[in-house]
C-alpha cells in the first residue's frame, strides 16, 4: 500500500539525526572537491545533483554558494592584481578553535591567486633551536615585501591557545607575550604591513559534530591528530585562553574580526567579502595579450623519447 501524501514526517531519533548531519558534512566535502577541481563557471553543472536526498531548496542554497564564492575569487584576483601594482604588503591571521575552519576559507581566498603574490605561512611546532630564540623571530622571515600577501594558518597567537592551554609554556612565557604582542603589532603597522586579523568560532555542539564528521570520513582522518582530540576534551580550558587573548590584544592598530563559522560555506563567504573591503583596491589595467608566432627551423628535429622512461599509461 503506498503512503498517503500527507502522512505526517516521523521524527528522526537522536542517533539517526546525527548521522543525517554527518551525511550532510559529508556532501559539504564533496562540493569542497568540486570547488578544487573545476574551472568550469557553469554552477548547474556543478551542482545538478537530482539525488532525492537534496531538496529543491537545498540545491538552491548550493548553487547561490558556487556563484557568490565565484564572484568574490574574481574579486580577489582584482585585488591581488592591486597589491602588485601598489606595492601593498598585507598579513592576514587566520585563527580558531580546531575545525573552525580556517583552511578551508585559506583554500578559497587562495585557489585562483599567484602562489608567488599570495602565500600561505602554516609553521610546524619549533625545533629545538627556535625554542631558544625570540618567539616572534621564526614568523618574521615570513613577512611580506612590496606586493605580497601572506595568510597565516595560526601565527603567534598559537603562545596564547595551545602552547599555554597545553602547556608548552609557562604563564611567565604567556604574560611576556601579551605584553609584547600589542607592540610587535604596532612594529608590523608603521613598517606599512597591513595586518587583519580574524578569529573563526564556532560552537561546542558544531566541532563535535565536525569532529564525527572526519572520524567517518576516510580521506579526513588524517586530520584528527592527538593534540585535535586533547582540544576536544579541553574546550573549556580554551575558551578562556581565548577570551584572555581576545581581552588583551584586540587594539587599534590591530583589531580582531570574529568569524561565526558554525555554517562552513556562509563563513567563507563572509570572511571573503570583508577582507575585500578592508583595502580600497581597484581594478588595474592589463595590456592585451598577444601570442607571438612558434619560431620554426629546418635544421631542428625533435629527438624521441627512450619508451623506458614514460610513465605507464594506465589509464
Amino acid at each position: 500500500m503506498s503512503e498517503p501524501l500527507n502522512a505526517p514526517e516521523i521524527p528522526l531519533s537522536a542517533d539517526d539525526a546525527l548521522m543525517d548531519r554527518i551525511h550532510r558534512d559529508l556532501i559539504d566535502g564533496y562540493d569542497e572537491e568540486l570547488e578544487l577541481e573545476f574551472e568550469d563557471r557553469t554552477v548547474a553543472a556543478l551542482t545538478g545533483d537530482t539525488s532525492p536526498d537534496f531538496t529543491l531548496e537545498s540545491r538552491e542554497t548550493r548553487r547561490h554558494y558556487f556563484r557568490e564564492l565565484f564572484r568574490l575569487q574574481g574579486e580577489l584576483v582584482k585585488l591581488q592584481d592591486w597589491v602588485v601594482a601598489s606595492g601593498h604588503k598585507v598579513v592576514i591571521l587566520f585563527e580558531g578553535r580546531d575545525a573552525a575552519g580556517k583552511g578551508g576559507v585559506i583554500k578559497r581566498i587562495t585557489q585562483r591567486l599567484n602562489p608567488r603574490v599570495c602565500r600561505v605561512a602554516a609553521l610546524p611546532a619549533p625545533n629545538n633551536r627556535e625554542r631558544t630564540q625570540w618567539y616572534f623571530q621564526r614568523y618574521v622571515s615570513h613577512l611580506p615585501a612590496a606586493g605580497e600577501m601572506v595568510l597565516f594558518d595560526r601565527s603567534w597567537y598559537n603562545r596564547a591557545g595551545v602552547e599555554r592551554v597545553m602547556g608548552f609554556c609557562s604563564e611567565d612565557d604567556v604574560e611576556a607575550f601579551f605584553r609584547d604582542v600589542p607592540e610587535f603589532e604596532k612594529m608590523l603597522v608603521r613598517s606599512g604591513i597591513q595586518l587583519i586579523k580574524y578569529w573563526f568560532s564556532i560552537s561546542d555542539d558544531e566541532q563535535n559534530l565536525r569532529f564525527l564528521g572526519r572520524i567517518h570520513d576516510p580521506l579526513k582522518q588524517w586530520k584528527l591528530s592527538p593534540m585535535d582530540l586533547e582540544s576536544r576534551r579541553r574546550w573549556e580550558d580554551y575558551t578562556r585562553a581565548k577570551e584572555a587573548m581576545l581581552a588583551r590584544t584586540h587594539v587599534d592598530d590591530a583589531p580582531w574580526w570574529i568569524v561565526p563559522a558554525d555554517d562552513k560555506k556562509k563563513a567563507r563567504l563572509n570572511c571573503i567579502h570583508h577582507l575585500l573591503a578592508q583595502m580600497d583596491y581597484r581594478e588595474i589595467e592589463r595590456a592585451p595579450v598577444v601570442l607571438p608566432p612558434r619560431e620554426r627551423h629546418d635544421d631542428y628535429v625533435r629527438q624521441p623519447v627512450p619508451q623506458e622512461i614514460l610513465v605507464p599509461q594506465v589509464y
